[in-house]
């Protein structure tokens, strides 16, 4: 049996913490090693506990998600470093791309329903998909209208095969890659192929960078 996905909760809010940790223990494949109320010990956390997946909130006191995201690069680990899953509403889609940018590797809405949490930890941990129940499309299409209108990279996408661009426009849409297989008359392991090689032409930390740089050039735009 594989080894349980490695959780750490942070959120400033002890009731919160407890709710996703009672959800998140039920399961037989991941488990709750850590918890935080401030990035700050949050930092400290990821530094002492291996971990897979952190769940960070954005607004907290002392050190928020955003600072805390920005200084995980300058922690010192006892395993690999662990992906961020940044908390947040609709109303804060400015702070997501910003933790997106600072090195977070997906988001979900913070009164997603349980099985969304679970989705998207699962997701996350895999590298597999960009989180993509309907509601987090909705955020991704948010989150794109704040990227400022800075000049597109002409040559951004020059490396990618025609089928590499159409794959990560659907990437950029929310598809995971089921949906894109199923979109494109395709194996699944093929659009895992695909992606694989989008992300290395585009020197993209994970899937959700790509989507980024997918927006900020101009290959998608919100609405399409």
């Amino acid at each position: 049996m594989d080894e349980p996905i490695r959780v750490i909760l942070v959120d400033d809010q002890q009731l919160v913490r407890a709710g996703f940790a009672l959800v998140i223990d039920s399961q037989s494949d991941m488990r709750v090693v850590g918890q935080a109320g401030d990035g700050a010990q949050a930092l400290r956390l990821i530094g002492a506990e291996p971990a897979d997946i952190v769940l960070m909130d954005v607004r907290m006191p002392n050190m928020d998600g955003l600072a805390a995201t920005e200084e995980m690069a300058c922690v010192q680990t006892p395993g690999p470093v662990p992906k961020i899953v940044m908390l947040t509403t609709f109303d804060l889609d400015e702070y997501v791309l910003h933790a997106i940018k600072a090195g977070a590797s997906g988001f979900l809405l913070k009164d997603a329903p349980p099985e969304e949490m679970l989705a998207a930890i699962r997701a996350v941990h895999s590298g597999d998909a960009v989180i993509a129940p309907s509601s987090t499309r909705r955020l991704l299409e948010h989150v794109a209208r704040s990227i400022p209108d800075a000049p597109a990279d002409p040559h951004a996408f020059d490396d990618l095969t025609e089928r590499e661009r159409e794959v990560l426009v659907l990437m950029a849409r929310g598809l995971a890659n089921g949906e894109i297989a199923t979109e494109l008359f395709v194996a699944e392991a093929t659009v895992k192929s695909h992606v694989g090689r989008v992300l290395a032409k585009l020197g993209a930390r994970d899937r959700v960078q790509a989507v980024v740089c997918a927006y900020e050039n101009g290959l998608v735009r919100p609405g399409e």
